[in-house]
């Protein structure tokens, strides 16, 4: 594919001023990289530490390929279409590649973002999505928090994932992404997005009454909530993550609700591990879709923070929650 690096580079540099941010010198690293990829014909891998501006340097420059044969995909959101294909294709043969094919389309260029995999059953499904895309030639790029042979970390199902991790070190070059700052952890602009929700004590006004309580129903399955309103999703942390929900029900939510407001959040070690995951995952989802979240908390995000840390799997959600606005460190009474 044709792509002149230096006016890529000027191209994003531009929209990173608008923005109110430089480049910095591993970004524009990153940016030449991507294109003498592209040039080649070839994929590549992109990871490093949370907030180093991997998800924004790829996005900048999947809008600036010239071609529109190309695909963005999030890694929660994929899946979701991905089950959904193949539901609808279940009593056909091949169902999964077919299934690929539909996410996919005619794309000549693939971008995915968020490239994890915490599960074993992921695991087989983004094998198989990798045989299919360098079967086809495509030019993949994929940006991650973990090296390709760190993904699936959890030693009782690392190899579960070898496969795909050789198929990735075999069809895409790496580049490590690991400036010296977090940009999530600086100043932000809490105009919109989930970066404009709110860390707090205290339980935002009108509280719900009883009455308000409800059921919201995702493909067949009803889910009981704190109250629905307008565009505003209210529900506990034990609805959200203690009892058998999933980013089924997350993606729904935040794409019929662009705000939310979650109470009673505990501190992240007095929970189970699913819990735990169930909440990284819902972070995952509505930090990724934009949605503008209040959590509700007698914990200061700090010590939230500082405990969820103990976890290895949960620094992507650690650093994300660093751009919330944060009330007073006043307990609630």
């Amino acid at each position: 594919m044709r792509v002149t690096s230096s006016r890529v580079l000027a191209t994003i540099e531009a929209k990173a001023a608008s923005a109110g941010f430089a480049l910095d010198d591993t970004q524009r690293e990153l940016i030449a990289e991507l294109a003498r990829v592209t040039r080649a014909d070839g994929s590549l891998f992109i990871h490093g530490p949370a907030g180093r501006g991997k998800s924004w340097i790829a996005n900048a420059y999947f809008d600036a390929l010239p071609t529109p044969r190309k695909t963005r995909v999030h890694f929660h959101g994929f899946l979701d279409a991905l089950h959904r294909s193949i539901h609808r294709r279940r009593d056909e043969q091949d169902a999964v590649e077919r299934a690929i094919d539909d996410v996919v389309g005619d794309s000549r260029v693939l971008f995915f973002d968020e490239f994890h995999v915490h599960d074993s059953g992921d695991a087989r499904l983004l094998t198989r999505l990798l045989e299919h895309v360098f079967r086809q030639d495509l030019i993949v790029f994929a940006t991650s928090n973990y090296a390709p042979e760190d993904l699936l970390p959890n030693p009782v199902w690392h190899h579960m994932f070898e496969p795909g991790i050789a198929l990735i070190t075999e069809n895409m070059q790496t580049f490590e992404l690991a400036g010296p700052t977090d940009y999530r952890a600086t100043p932000q602009d809490h105009s919109s997005g989930f970066a404009a929700g709110t860390w707090t004590h205290t339980v935002p006004e009108p509280a719900p009454a009883e009455d308000e309580a409800t059921f919201s129903p995702v493909r067949g399955r009803e889910f009981p909530v704190l109250a629905i309103r307008e565009d505003e999703l209210w529900i506990s942390f034990h609805q959200l993550c203690e009892t058998p929900t999933s980013t089924i029900e997350y993606l729904e939510w935040a794409r019929i609700h662009p705000r939310w407001v979650v109470t009673d959040v505990p501190a992240f070690d007095v929970v189970d591990r699913e819990a735990q995951q169930r909440f990284i995952n819902a972070v995952d989802v509505i930090a990724d879709l934009g949605v503008a979240t209040t959590f509700v908390s007698t914990h200061t995000l700090p010590e939230f923070l500082a405990a969820a840390t103990a976890r290895p799997d949960a620094f992507r959600m650690v650093s994300r929650m660093q751009l919330l606005r944060q009330t007073a460190d006043r307990r609630m009474a």
